[in-house]
């Protein structure tokens, strides 16, 4: 790892803090209810990974799809608590002190992990009015947990001219692989992936919510596939279990694993740096703690707390 990369910090998971807090949390809406009935909470998770050292933090809008709240919910009021989610993440980013950016979550609209169901017609309207409400208030957008490579293509039509950087974040199969390579859990391989975001303007290619066993190989294969372009690689693994190719995402709450406390978790984050990340974090069941340690342990290699807001020009 070189010692002359400067390494961003982003924040952890939302969902799992929010309900260990206590926050108001059921399925199917997962982490939009603290929004709906309890939005303190989600500005006390944002402060929670600020004061941990995080230098990006996410909007809570992962949960803001039809998917979650349902169509008539999203019709009626999806437009104004996306609008709530970014102003409460800015106004956290905004009073930290130093530079906090705030990263806009645009999630898969027809269900995690399940690229099979992707319907672009239905998937348009919903990310149109996300990136509507949420622009004024963050500083790039975050494409998480993609499965597909049209998912992503969507995102890059309706994101259009915005002035925002946009990362894209791709989910692994967490399976067994029989094919060669890092795949996708639309089986599409991770290198593929990687030079397909590139093309479409993505400014970070980042792996998430999946096993930390998968994301290495495709570092190393989306690095090579790259041929030095200068665009950031990340990873942000979940602390779940391995999910079958019909699992869905938060269909249940999921067990976590014991064998990713903090400094577990902080050796596969070296892995990643090794395999040529520069910008690592956490997604499900990654807290607080988490990447605080990492914040601690990898100071020299991460970006220096600057003072005042991390609001982009």
């Amino acid at each position: 790892m070189s010692a002359q990369r400067t390494i961003t910090l982003l924040d952890g998971g939302t969902g799992r803090e929010l309900l260990r807090m206590g926050a108001p949390f059921r399925q199917p809406e997962w982490s939009a209810l603290a929004l709906m009935e309890a939005p303190e909470f989600v500005t006390r998770v944002h402060r929670s990974y600020v004061a941990a050292g995080a230098d990006v933090i996410t909007t809570n809008s992962y949960a803001l799809v039809p998917f979650h709240i349902g169509a008539e919910r999203f019709a009626r009021r999806g437009a104004a608590l996306a609008a709530l989610a970014g102003e409460l993440a800015r106004a956290v980013a905004d009073g930290a002190g130093r530079a906090v950016r705030v990263a806009g979550s645009l999630p898969p609209v027809c269900g995690s992990y399940r690229p099979d169901l992707f319907a672009p017609a239905e998937a348009r309207p919903v990310l149109e009015q996300l990136v509507q409400a949420l622009e004024p208030s963050v500083d790039l957008w975050l494409s998480e947990t993609m499965g597909s490579l049209a998912e992503v293509s969507l995102v890059a039509e309706v994101l259009g001219r915005s002035a925002r950087p946009w990362w894209v974040s791709y989910t692994l199969a967490d399976a067994d692989q029989r094919a060669p390579g890092a795949l996708l859990r639309s089986g599409e391989p991770a290198a593929a992936a990687a030079t397909h975001a590139l093309r479409l303007g993505a400014r970070a290619v980042l792996f998430n919510c999946c096993q930390p066993e998968v994301i290495g190989a495709a570092l190393t294969q989306s690095r090579q596939a790259l041929r030095g372009a200068p665009v950031p690689l990340g990873a942000y693994a979940n602390a779940f279990g391995p999910k079958n190719a019909s699992a869905a995402a938060n269909a249940e709450l999921s067990r976590l694993r014991a064998d990713l406390s903090p400094p577990e978790y902080l050796q596969w984050a070296r892995a990643w740096l090794e395999a040529g990340a520069e910008i690592v974090g956490g997604c499900c069941g990654v807290g607080p703690e988490h990447i605080a340690l990492l914040r601690a342990a990898l100071a020299p290699e991460l970006g220096a707390a600057a003072t005042g807001n991390g609001r982009l020009k």
